[in-house]
């Protein structure tokens, strides 16, 4: 796995280097089996009982060379690229991981370790009061077209990233805005990053727990090429596998085993991504087309998973929550008073017993936006927006001039008819829009639902701030201050709310400067305070990462805040 990231002589960067590490670290147990029973109550803040990973592992000797993994994704993709604000979806980012470079692994507690494949070393210093990052690369990585990687890309992708030039469209600019510059070290395979001021966590820079892996610079280097290299196309890897064929016709992407990558040769032969609704999934993998299925917070999938024989059931705790997103642009929904209405008019202890019942989860809703239960620091701070209350909803309305009128409420002629957008061939969230219809209509706001095809929810839809109200899962990773930092900042690269707060700008931007983890803890939760009064995002629970895999199948499954080691997946002996 790479030896560990070397610990800083300075105090400002020793404790850089414990923040990310204390703040990722699960509380919860770390077996491999099933999650423990719940015991939490509704309401309750106290953490679900979840294993922090559960990927049957086993060593490469023990697994069989060759052999095809097929998997499901909900959509094709049109952006290819992980990095752009049109690529930050779970689809785009499952067929990557195993194609572009990672500069470093997270384990089941969140710790980071150097990937050896890509990064000799990095360490972060002090020079002349500055924060330095000096990241020496695997002279032996390249990418897929023979061109080696160097200081080069880092630096052409500090460029892309660093939000200083709006023609690029970055999914996140975290961290690269905190940099000064990028310059050549001893020779071309060493990088020396400035910052013009602390930033803790690091280590998410070209991370693929972070969603963030590095692409070459001959793709990236302008914004023409940034923001259109990747459409429809996955031109250049440097992964163990690369790209035999994107075919939209059969809705598949086909990967192969790279022979001219430079680490452990992987154990498969192939992968194979199949376009699937999601509701197919389940039936899909029982059939025995896909190998490893995501069943997420899906009582009829989990119910598959158990009646499919040779499957087992794999599941963790990780950082990924389900939420609903209010869009502060529509008219409707710019006062944030009519936001915080909304959030109190809607009972989340119902939904989220409903969206979990059956599953054997803990049906514990989650009150913070930027740590999950089982993360150190977590606390309530919604000052009780997070509360059920429709009579506090109804005078809230009333107090932003949305007056009842028979059974919707209207102001200035119009009524208040808000659209929710949900992907098709999701049960969950078509339950969610049953539920919250009733639950709206109550407090006099109509809800209309528009259902749209799975391939067109995000690059139709979210990504185009399309609707009033939409429901997803935000895929979180082992960095709670820069992690899911652009879905909340004002301006960010993925903030579909349309709304932020420049004191949770602020605090979060003291989270990723804080010296140590307290500091940094006390902030990320002074910036999720603020977030709730802007009550964009709603959080509803903690997603149970629920997988139905081949018996046979090792090294993969719910992975908490681990990453997968693409290499050594494979079938057992």
């Amino acid at each position: 796995m790479g030896r560990r990231l070397q610990h800083h002589r300075t105090a400002l960067l020793a404790g850089l280097t414990a923040l990310t590490l204390s703040l990722a670290l699960c509380s919860c147990s770390s077996g491999q089996g099933g999650a423990a029973a719940a015991d939490g109550l509704p309401g309750s803040t106290e953490a679900p009982k979840l294993t922090s990973v559960d990927i049957n592992p086993h060593d490469r000797a023990q697994l069989r060379q060759g052999g095809t993994l097929n998997l499901a994704i909900p959509q094709f993709s049109h952006q290819w690229s992980p990095i752009h604000t049109d690529g930050s979806e779970s689809s785009t980012v499952a067929v990557t991981k195993p194609l572009l470079p990672t500069f470093f692994r997270s384990d089941a507690a969140g710790t980071q370790t150097v990937n050896p494949t890509y990064l000799q070393e990095a360490h972060a210093e002090v020079r002349d009061g500055h924060q330095v990052v000096v990241w020496t690369l695997n002279p032996k990585a390249h990418w897929s077209d023979g061109t080696p990687i160097t200081w080069r890309d880092i630096e052409a992708n500090w460029r892309a990233l660093n939000g200083k030039d709006p023609a690029y469209h970055p999914s996140s600019s975290t961290g690269f805005e905190l940099v000064s510059s990028v310059e050549r070290g001893k020779d071309d395979f060493q990088a020396v990053m400035t910052f013009d001021r602390p930033f803790s966590e690091w280590q998410s820079m070209f991370n693929s727990a972070a969603n963030a892996p590095l692409l070459p610079a001959g793709r990236v280097a302008t914004p023409e090429l940034f923001n259109s290299s990747y459409l429809d196309a996955i031109p250049v890897t440097a992964g163990p596998f690369k790209v035999e064929r994107l075919d939209r016709a059969a809705q598949t992407v086909t990967l192969v085993a790279d022979p001219g990558w430079w680490g452990d040769r992987p154990m498969l032969d192939r992968i194979v991504f199949h376009v699937m609704l999601p509701d197919a999934m389940g039936d899909a993998f029982a059939k025995g087309r896909i190998d490893l299925f995501n069943s997420g917070p899906d009582v009829a999938g989990y119910q598959t998973i158990k009646n499919t024989k040779g499957a087992a059931i794999r599941r963790a705790g990780g950082p990924d929550f389900r939420q609903f997103t209010l869009n502060a642009r529509t008219p409707a929904l710019a006062d944030a008073s009519v936001r915080q209405a909304v959030f109190q008019a809607i009972n989340r202890d119902a939904l989220i017993r409903s969206d979990l019942n059956g599953l054997d989860s803990p049906a514990v809703p989650l009150n913070n936006h930027l740590l999950v239960a089982n993360q150190n620091g977590y606390r309530d701070n919604s000052l009780g927006l997070s509360r059920y209350d429709p009579a506090e909803a109804a005078r809230k309305l009333d107090a932003a001039g949305w007056k009842p009128d028979g059974d919707v409420r209207r102001k200035d002629g119009r009524e208040l008819n808000l659209r929710m957008v949900i992907p098709a061939g999701v049960t969950v969230a078509q339950n969610e829009a049953a539920a919250v219809t009733t639950m709206l209509k109550d407090v006099g706001i109509k809800v209309t639902t528009v259902t749209a095809p799975v391939n067109e929810f995000f690059d139709r839809y979210v990504n185009r701030n399309d609707f009033d109200i939409t429901a997803y899962t935000l895929m979180g990773t082992p960095f709670p201050a820069s992690g899911n930092r652009s879905s909340f900042v004002q301006n960010g690269g993925t903030n579909h709310v349309g709304a932020g707060s420049p004191a949770a700008d602020a605090a979060l931007d003291r989270a990723a400067a804080a010296p140590d983890a307290a500091t940094a803890t006390e902030a990320i939760n002074q910036a999720d305070g603020e977030l709730w009064k802007v009550a964009g995002l709603l959080p509803l629970y903690q997603r149970p990462q629920l997988f139905g895999a081949r018996s046979d199948l090792a090294n993969i499954g719910a992975q908490g805040l681990s990453d997968i080691v693409w290499e050594n997946v494979g079938f057992t002996r």
